[in-house]
């Protein structure tokens, strides 16, 4: 899907992609793209550390930028989950951020528009969650922070997933969200086309 947006969406062919979350690359996996990498965690080989609030990039030189923020709160302890591995959640978030991680987003797309040349597209993929009762509605929150830093909103499109995330304490499923994921398209401009 990805790579179907990365031909639709900017302007003229993008030949600089930074992944500011990349982990293991899956979202390259079968793609012929030369992308740039950047994750935090070393063990996933990226070509750049460093956290994506700080973008250790020039201004103006990116043409689109992916990013795959944490999305799976804190899930407590038990070697059966594998959050962790499976979405690189390196870090919890904690009770003064509501445990969410929509804190991180503003200087994200601060950094994102920073580093993206005129026109340049960001791609977002992310998925709202349930956490202590409470509906965590992060693809708002990124929405807000990405227009509120200077991007244009372009689409959001629903991802279906193919099943819900799966864990030893979710036994019956008792919100849709579980099942389905945004991915936010963005512009550097003051308009989407």
């Amino acid at each position: 899907m990805l790579e179907k947006m990365i031909q639709f969406y900017p302007k003229t062919e993008p030949t600089r992609i930074l992944d500011a979350t990349v982990n293991v690359g899956r979202f390259w996996k079968n793609s012929s793209r030369d992308i740039v990498g950047l994750d935090i965690n070393l063990q996933c080989r990226p070509n750049l550390h460093g956290t994506s609030e700080f973008l250790p990039i020039k201004s103006g030189s990116l043409d689109a930028v992916v990013y795959d923020p944490p999305h799976v709160p804190n899930q407590g302890r038990g070697n059966q989950k594998d959050f962790e591995f499976r979405f690189g959640l390196g870090a919890k978030s904690s009770i003064d951020t509501n445990y969410s991680f929509s804190h991180t987003y503003p200087a994200f797309v601060s950094e994102a528009l920073r580093v993206l040349k005129h026109e340049g597209v960001l791609f977002c993929k992310i998925t709202d969650y349930i956490h202590n009762h409470q509906f965590q509605w992060a693809h708002v929150d990124f929405i807000q922070a990405a227009t509120e830093a200077g991007f244009h909103a372009c689409d959001c499109i629903v991802k279906i997933r193919k099943g819900p995330i799966i864990d030893s304490r979710w036994k019956i499923a008792h919100h849709a969200q579980k099942q389905h994921c945004y991915w936010l398209v963005f512009r550097k401009s003051d308009r989407c086309e």
